[in-house]
């Protein structure tokens, strides 16, 4: 049942996600409320495993989280879910673009969708600060100020956005800056 349910809410993930494996997050943030498979923290940890590792990072959350879920068998029946629309989608596009390229109705769609990513991927950031940056069942319960926010967090970010403007360094010391921050963050947790 579960490779059921796991082909079927990555499905509807792969249907609906336009613009990049980022917009997939509310998507992935539903399944998590929805099913508990995973939580908020967990989901965090997979968007840094899955930007680190080569691939699509919608395809490789779909992975991860069947891997999480149901096991090896799991993860493959999660990643063709995710996989089917877009193929599908891509192929029957691909028929018709070129014979409707210059539609008005079909440069329309094709402007809307802009703005479809852009909420999405800025609504996928707006969550990841929330876990990464604001603790709110923490705050709720001390009702200290200082509970609410993370200093150390907002102050790492803060560095690496600092670093990442003046500097145009290359991908993989980005990667390693993110890595570094977050170990330093794991061990200022920890203390």
């Amino acid at each position: 049942m579960i490779y059921l349910q796991l082909f079927w809410e990555f499905f509807k993930t792969g249907l609906f996600t336009v613009g990049g494996g980022l917009a997939s997050l509310p998507f992935l943030y539903e399944i998590s409320d929805k099913t508990g498979w995973y939580s908020h923290a967990q989901l965090a940890d997979m968007i840094a495993i899955s930007e680190s590792t080569p691939g699509p990072i919608g395809i490789n959350m779909a992975t991860y989280v069947g891997f999480t879920s149901a096991g090896i068998f799991g993860s493959i029946i999660a990643s063709i879910g995710f996989i089917i629309p877009p193929l599908i989608i891509a192929t029957i596009v691909s028929r018709f673009l070129k014979k409707f390229s210059e539609n008005k109705f079909v440069k329309g769609a094709f402007y809307g969708l802009r703005a479809v990513s852009v909420a999405l991927v800025c609504s996928a950031l707006v969550s990841v600060i929330k876990i990464s940056l604001i603790n709110v069942p923490l705050f709720s319960e001390t009702k200290n100020f200082f509970d609410l926010i993370s200093i150390p967090g907002i102050v790492l970010a803060a560095a690496c956005w600092f670093l990442l403007k003046k500097k145009n360094p290359h991908p993989v010391v980005i990667l390693g800056m993110s890595a570094a921050a977050g170990i330093l963050m794991g061990l200022l947790n920890f203390i």
